[in-house]
């Protein structure tokens, strides 16, 4: 598989991914301002962040 750091991005792709990333940004700071848990990636594993999440996945 290809190293994505490596990757160069059309500009239409970069405005995409710009848009993506802040849409996910805003929502993870909403929902950590309301209280409410996320389930999040490392690449190896899931994890959950927030006051109310669980132990276990």
């Amino acid at each position: 598989m290809s190293d994505p750091t490596n990757l160069t991005l059309s500009p239409d792709t970069q405005v995409m991914l710009d848009c993506l990333r802040q849409a996910v940004s805003k929502t993870l700071e909403r929902k950590r301002r309301v209280g409410q848990y996320s389930v999040q990636w490392t690449g190896k594993a899931a994890f959950t962040v927030g006051d109310d999440a669980s132990e276990s996945l």
